[in-house]
Parts: C-alpha cells; structure tokens; sequence
C-alpha cells in the first residue's frame, strides 16, 4: 500500500512553536506528532510513502531518513492551493491501493481491514460530541452519500478526522483534476473532501471504518490535552536525580533534571535541563532549560531558557527568558 502524507501546512495556530519547524515536527509525549502517526502506519506494509512537503520541508525529509526505513519520496507542493492541491503533487508518484492521512492528530483505527475490504474507498471517522466543528458523513445502508463540512443540523455524530483510503489512487487524482477545472472549493481552498464527493457522485463505493483514538495536535491547547491522554497510556514511571516525579511523566534518558518536582502530564525531551523547578502539565522539548520556574500548562520549544516566576507559557524554539527579579540577577537598585 501506498501512503500520502501531507506535511506543508504551516501551522499558524500552533505558533511560536511553528516558526522554526513543521507542525507535524512539533513533539508530544516524547515524540514529534509525525513520529506517532508513522508508528502507527507501521500496521500496514507500505510500499511507498510520498510526503508533500512545504515550508520547512527538509526538516521533514531529515525526521523520516533518520528515523524510518520504507521507500519515501519527498515532492514540494509550491503554492499552498489547499488539501486536493496537494495530493495531487503525488501523482508520479504512487498508484494502486493508497492511504491519505494528514497529521494533525494522533490516531489509532483497523487499518487491518483495509486489506479486505470490498469498497472502492473508506473514510475514517470517529463519533463525537458535537459534530458541528467537523465535516461529517452521511450513510445509507453503510454507503457513503455524502459528506457534509461543519453541519449545523447534523444528522449523525460520524466526524471526518482526516483518514481516507481509496483502492485506484488515480481515480482520486482525476477527481481532483475535475474539482480544480470546475473550481470547487471550500473557503477558498480545494478540500480532499469535495474530490471524494466527485468519485462518490460517479459512482464509487465509500464506506466508513471507526477510529479507536482520534486526539487532536492542531492547537496548544489540544496539544497539551494529546499529552496527557499518551502519558496516561504509558507503563513507565522516570525517576530523576533528587526531585519528585508525579506520573504519569516522560523523561527522555539524556534530560537531567535535579531538586525539582515533576508531573504529573509533563514530557520532557532530550538534553533538558531542569534544576530547583516545578513544572506540571507541560511539554518540555529537547534541549531546553528550566531554571527555578514554576510552569503549569506550558509548551517550552526546543533549546528555550525559561529561568524566574511561576507562570504559563507557550515558548518558541531558542528563546530565552528571564523573569528573576533585579536583586536574583545581581543587580542592585539605586
């Protein structure tokens, strides 16, 4: 099977975080976002993951050669035209049976069944409480009909969370090709959603398969509620050099953390360093350094000194600050 992920997005809402990386890059319980999705992707055999890249992309390509081993191609998406655009850029790419996933969220589904299953395509969903903030899709007998972006009367709680599975990858492209010509768009943009409604109104043969764990990436704060539902899965408890940790707690084996008072729903990455701090619900990212804080509910970006009051911060990568008084940094008042 094939995989196309698209990574160019740039990540507005998640920013400071974004300016200096990807938002799949972005880390959450100890490991970046993508890392999580192709952990779970790992269930199915892949024979050739194509990522469509944008702002940052080589940081991407990097992330996957280190880390992966599967066959991948990394294609630039130039103009950010919205979701179709994209998967289109794979066209040369792939064909046969092909899985869409964009990843903005952590997810856990039966991609088992994909392997038997008698549909031209699947999409992925998830029940939720209130469907409105999410497109939908409507059923008949288990057939996809149609699919419904943000309802306001909704009839059915079946959210689309961004997964979809299509048997001939080139049927999509076409149905892409006709979106584009006769300028289908939502809010501007060419969603993979109106594409799928292309194939589904010639014919095709949708039907839904339910997502286990559906947790959100796209904001600090469903950022910070994905780590704590990942630290609650975990079976490892950290210790750390005269300090108390709280679980459930990620410490990357490279951190030093030492008098402080960890957790419980902190991550903290590699070569951290915190020394005589309090830090709760937090996510910590590598390199970093906490010096006498106290922070609760906090995103510090990678190599970012934070030294001084108890506060709640969302810190970009290598920033520094400082928020000792006058008197704790050595200066005296006239």
């Amino acid at each position: 099977m094939n995989i196309i992920i698209p990574v160019g997005g740039l990540g507005t809402r998640l920013r400071p975080q974004t300016w200096s990386r990807p938002k799949p890059l972005v880390s959450v319980a100890g490991k970046p976002v993508l890392g999580h999705v192709l952990d779970t992707l790992s269930a199915v055999e892949i024979d050739r993951a194509v990522f469509i890249t944008g702002f940052l992309g080589e940081q991407i390509e990097e992330y996957v050669r280190d880390n992966y081993h599967f066959d991948a191609a990394f294609v630039k998406q130039h103009q950010p035209l919205g979701q179709s655009h994209a998967i289109l850029q794979a066209r040369e790419q792939v064909s046969g049976p092909s899985l869409i996933v964009f990843p903005d969220m952590v997810f856990e589904a039966p991609l088992d069944r994909l392997a038997t299953l008698e549909a031209d395509g699947a999409i992925f969903v998830k029940e939720v409480d209130d469907p409105r903030r999410f497109g939908i899709v409507m059923l008949d007998n288990g057939r996809a009909t149609r699919l419904i972006e943000k309802p306001q009367a909704p009839e059915n709680n079946l959210a689309i969370m961004g997964v979809y599975f299509v048997r001939d990858v080139q049927w999509l492209f076409q149905a892409i090709d006709r979106q584009m010509a006769e300028g289908i768009q939502t809010k501007g943009e060419y969603y993979l959603a109106d594409a799928v409604q292309l194939m589904i109104d010639d014919g095709a043969l949708f039907t839904t398969l339910p997502a286990t764990v559906w947790e959100d990436c796209g904001t600090p704060d469903a950022l910070l509620q994905t780590n704590r539902f990942l630290l609650a899965r975990s079976e490892t408890c950290p210790s750390a050099t005269d300090s108390v940790v709280i679980p459930p707690v990620f410490i990357a084996d490279s951190a030093r953390v030492s008098g402080s008072v960890i957790g419980p729903d902190v991550s903290i990455g590699d070569n951290v360093v915190v020394e005589n701090a309090i830090v709760r619900d937090s996510i910590v990212d590598a390199g970093a350094t906490i010096e006498s804080a106290m922070l609760t509910r906090s995103i510090v970006g990678r190599d970012a000194i934070v030294r001084g009051e108890p506060l709640r911060v969302n810190v970009g990568d290598s920033s520094d600050i400082d928020l000792r008084s006058d008197r704790e940094n050595g200066a005296s008042r006239g």
